[in-house]
Formats: structure tokens, C-alpha cells, sequence
């Protein structure tokens, strides 16, 4: 009997939406540890600033004092935000692990801006389009691993069990099929058609997406995923993605350049020298 490995889709703890001021605290939590956080101040202070600073009514003081206390042990934020599941998200999670991987180049600045516009948008009229979109738009333009990327996204406690599993389809799919065609095929105006030229829908689906981001997605097939990233951004008003930021070799340039100055005011010299027949080649000579 053939037995075939059936790939089952890991359970992830999924705590509950909090409430308004809850991201509003977050937000702001993000914010400092963004602008100050790569600066002179350890996190550790910054975290300790922000415990007497957040709504003492909000669980997130709660929060503060185990990542304090984990940092204070470990120095990470990542295994602290695992076990406080029931408040941070597991994308959340997975971007802080993410920029604290040696081997990672996902800097941590970075993920503290992201989840400062993600707090920031849930804030608004959040649908799980946007935050799908801009969730999915961060792992693409930070290089992350679609895998354990989506994964982490389906747990997010604002998206249903049919949203869940659809994100968890998306990873078999992700790099075989264009993402254009992906959202199309999901989306109410794929339905429409089908059902304006009497075609049934059995098998197809589910259609998540609004008519809107099937247009959308529809006009940019074939075409380069940046301009179906902006036209979405433009017309579904979630957050612009933070780009990363080419790396400024600027100064090793001008440093390699007067080095190599140096050497060529070096060798003229000695041709000079040599040319007027003073040069002494015992200052050449190895010292006893």
C-alpha cells in the first residue's frame, strides 16, 4: 500500500483582537523603539521609559515587564514575544525573530517601523485585505521566507478560519503561479465573470477579495509586482511598505581611493629618486 505524506498545517496559537487603545499603545511602543532604538539608547532603557510612559489600564505594561525581563537575561525581544501570544501576533513575532537571526539581513529598525504602521492601520477601518496585502507586500520587499512568513500571517487573530487556510494555500502556490493571478482567481470580480457567462463556481474560490482588488490585480498580470504593489497601496489606503535602504559604500570608497593615492605619490617619488640617481636603497634593508 502506498502511503502518501499528507503536509498538515502547523496550529498556531491565535489570541483574541484587542481593543482601540491597546494599539494605540503599541503604536507608539513601536514608534520610540524605531526612531531611538538604533541610536544611543539600549532597548532596555527605552523599554523601561515606556513603562511608566503607556496607559497604566492597558495589558501592554503588563507586556513591558517580560520583555524586560527577558531581555535582561537572554538580550532578545523574539523568545518573550513567543510566550506573550496571547497579545502579540505571530507576525509580529516573526519579524522581531527575524531581525534579531544573526544570519538575517532584516535590520531591526526595520521591523519596529513596520509594526509601528501596522499598529497605526489597525487603528482605522482595517479590513483583512489591506492587512493581507500589507503584511504580504512586507515579506516581498524584505526578502522573507514565504513559509514561515504566511504561516505567521494566517494566525493573526483578525482574519477567520476560511481567510487561515486560505494564506496557508498560498504557500504551495507562492513562485508557480503569478501573484496577480493569485488575487484574481480570489477575488469577487473573477466570480462575476464566471457567473455573467454562466459558468459554475464549484471547485473555484473562495472569493475573499473584494471586486475592487480583482481589477486591480486583473490590470497588472504579466507586469512587474511593483506596480500591482502601488496601485494596490494607492486604492485599498493601507500603509506604504518601508523599503531597505541600499547600503551606503560611499566612505570605503574615498578610503580604498586615498590609499591608492598614497601608493601611486610612493612610486613617483621613488622614480624620481631613482631618475636623479639619489636613490638610497639601504633605507630598504631589514633592521637587525
Amino acid at each position: 500500500m502506498n502511503r502518501k505524506a499528507i503536509r498538515r498545517s502547523p496550529v498556531l496559537t491565535r489570541g483574541p483582537v484587542l481593543e482601540r487603545e491597546e494599539y494605540i499603545e503599541q503604536a507608539h511602543l513601536f514608534e520610540l523603539l524605531f526612531e531611538q532604538g538604533g541610536g544611543a539608547f539600549p532597548i532596555q532603557e527605552l523599554l523601561q521609559q515606556l513603562r511608566d510612559e503607556v496607559l497604566a489600564t492597558t495589558r501592554l505594561v503588563m507586556a513591558i515587564d517580560y520583555l524586560l525581563t527577558e531581555i535582561k537575561h537572554s538580550g532578545l525581544l523574539g523568545p518573550a514575544m513567543h510566550q506573550l501570544s496571547h497579545y502579540f501576533t505571530p507576525f509580529q513575532t516573526y519579524l522581531i525573530d527575524q531581525s534579531e537571526s544573526d544570519t538575517g539581513r532584516f535590520l531591526m529598525s526595520t521591523a519596529f517601523q513596520v509594526l509601528h504602521s501596522e499598529a497605526k492601520y489597525r487603528l482605522q477601518d482595517c479590513s483583512p485585505v489591506g492587512l493581507f496585502l500589507y503584511q504580504f507586500e512586507v515579506l516581498c520587499r524584505s526578502r522573507l521566507t514565504y513559509d514561515r512568513g504566511l504561516t505567521a500571517i494566517s494566525g493573526d487573530p483578525l482574519y477567520d478560519n476560511q481567510w487561515s487556510q486560505w494564506i496557508l494555500g498560498l504557500r504551495a502556490q507562492i513562485g508557480l503561479v503569478d501573484f496577480a493571478d493569485l488575487l484574481f482567481l480570489s477575488s469577487e470580480y473573477y466570480r462575476d465573470q464566471l457567473l455573467a457567462s454562466k459558468q459554475s463556481t464549484e471547485g473555484k474560490g473562495p472569493f475573499l477579495l473584494d471586486a475592487k482588488t480583482g481589477r486591480i490585480a486583473f490590470a497588472n498580470r504579466r507586469k512587474d509586482p511593483t506596480f500591482l504593489f502601488g496601485a494596490l497601496q494607492r486604492h485599498m489606503g493601507y500603509p506604504a511598505v518601508p523599503r531597505p535602504k541600499p547600503v551606503d559604500d560611499s566612505k570605503e570608497v574615498l578610503s580604498r581611493m586615498s590609499r591608492r593615492i598614497e601608493r601611486l605619490e610612493s612610486r613617483i617619488q621613488l622614480m624620481e629618486e631613482e631618475r636623479r640617481a639619489t636613490l638610497d636603497i639601504t633605507k630598504f634593508y631589514e633592521k637587525q
